[in-house]
């Protein structure tokens, strides 16, 4: 069954010889659980390359250098499932993760959910999305990108004494799905990042803060001096912070922070939390969660997009679709196995989300500052306070006091607290201030009223 090239050859030059390879081998894993009298079967097959390193305070602390492969195998015997691993590519080795996926179903309990997404949901319009862009990057280049990222924050501010250090990284995925419906599914993606965190000030007024850019291609990336300076403007614009009085105000969710209330949301309306009816959003299909003008839809066939793709981890095929439009939920998120639970259909988002875009009704961040007058603009948060049984949220924040518009001073060491039901429909205003490093994509998110916890 060992068809893949050796590990020694030029991953990125041979990428779709390798892809083949993999999808030569998943075809012969299929057959090998149909032999062993499987009903339906699964396989999917991966190689993966990357370099990082990480400098500090103008040192090199690590260089890694990697190559992983693997191989995962399930079988369904009826409504018995049963899977398998493994990243040996030995013929025998192939052979008994086969052969232990197969023994695994045999002893696990019926599951009348278990099974293959339907045949005639598979995709049959496989595309690529510009997602492909090797880096030829070594690691002295890579060392000396991040060496100048750091040197030019901490050349920024002299009161940038100390470093958190900075990074680079550069990664490249080649994967296959195919299972018994004759589907087969072949896709590769490159990431590539930069990073760099800073320390302004001494003792116990030390501030810590970062900057990082991500992209699929490199030359999308932040140049080496501009993310240094953004970690470095960051770090000291976080000196000498204050509390505010306990009470109720409005708070702007910063965008890089702002994608985590999108979170919760996906969260609650995911296909595991509901069956299981864990999940505040339990039943709420058509409900107006959120006012009339808010939208998010899920844009799977965007080029360049982090999470682009023709199916989904069944091999399902995605498609544009809305999840929330006219402030109603549309629909929940769902692989086979939960739209079952569920007595509903899958959504193709097994693995996940596409792409989800949410709309934007207001200006950049300044205009954002301007309509709220006077709050908390919060620029980081900590903890993991939110019960996504109830939908109850608390948790520690940091970033920046606004009167008039405008930033007065830092702001630390408090808890921005309410209920997620209530803070959806609470909201006031999505800037157009996207943060482009996640498949979510948002700017900021204001939230009319929200406790706030600090002095008194």
């Amino acid at each position: 069954m060992n068809d893949i090239a050796p590990a020694t050859a030029p991953f990125h030059a041979d990428s779709e010889a390798r892809l083949d390879a993999l999808a030569v081998l998943s075809q012969r894993l299929l057959e090998a659980a149909r032999a062993a009298g499987a009903d339906q079967a699964e396989v999917s097959c991966s190689e993966d390359a990357g370099l990082n390193v990480n400098v500090r305070m103008g040192e090199v602390e690590t260089v890694e250098s990697t190559r992983d492969r693997g191989i995962a195998v399930t079988v369904y015997f009826g409504g018995r499932k049963g899977s398998a691993s493994t990243a040996d590519l030995r013929e025998e080795s192939l052979a008994a993760t086969v052969d232990q996926a197969c023994a695994i179903a045999r002893h696990t309990e019926h599951d009348p959910a278990a099974g293959l997404a339907d045949a005639g949901l598979m995709a049959t319009d496989l595309r690529e999305f510009d997602s492909w862009h090797p880096w030829a990057v070594e690691a002295d280049q890579a060392i000396d990108l991040a060496l100048a990222c750091e040197q030019a924050g901490r050349d920024f501010d002299p009161r940038l004494e100390n470093s958190d250090g900075a990074s680079v990284g550069s990664g490249s995925s080649l994967s296959v799905y195919a299972n018994s419906h004759g589907f087969v599914g072949r896709e590769r993606s490159t990431q590539h990042s930069l990073g760099c965190a800073l320390i302004a000030g001494r003792g116990a007024d030390m501030q810590r803060d970062g900057w990082y850019t991500i992209a699929l291609s490199a030359d999308e990336l932040e140049s080496a001096a501009t993310v240094g300076r953004k970690a470095a403007e960051r770090a000291v614009s976080r000196l000498s912070p204050r509390q505010v009085p306990t009470g109720e105000y409005p708070v702007l969710f910063s965008a890089e922070v702002a994608r985590s209330l999108i979170g919760h949301l996906l969260g609650a309306v995911s296909g595991g939390a509901l069956y299981r009816r864990a999940s505040f959003l339990v039943d709420s299909v058509g409900q107006a969660l959120f006012p009339e003008w808010f939208a998010i839809d899920e844009r799977p066939f965007l080029p360049r997009g982090f999470r682009s793709a023709s199916f989904d981890a069944e091999g399902v095929a995605t498609r544009d679709s809305s999840l929330v439009a006219g402030g109603v939920l549309q629909r929940y998120i769902l692989g086979s196995y939960s739209a079952r639970r569920l007595g509903l259909q899958t959504t193709a988002n097994a693995g996940g989300v596409h792409n989800l875009q949410v709309a934007a009704n207001a200006g950049d961040l300044d205009a954002m500052l301007a309509g709220m007058g006077r709050g908390l603009l919060v620029t980081e948060l900590m903890g993991q306070g939110v019960n996504t049984i109830t939908g109850d949220y608390s948790r520690g924040a940091a970033g920046f006091w606004i009167e008039d518009g405008k930033p007065q001073y830092a702001v630390d060491g408090i808890t921005i607290a309410g209920n997620l039901r209530a803070m959806y429909q609470a909201i006031e205003a999505v800037g157009s201030d996207v943060d482009p490093r996640s498949h979510v994509r948002t700017g900021s998110i204001l939230v009319g009223r929200m406790t706030v916890a600090g002095e008194g």
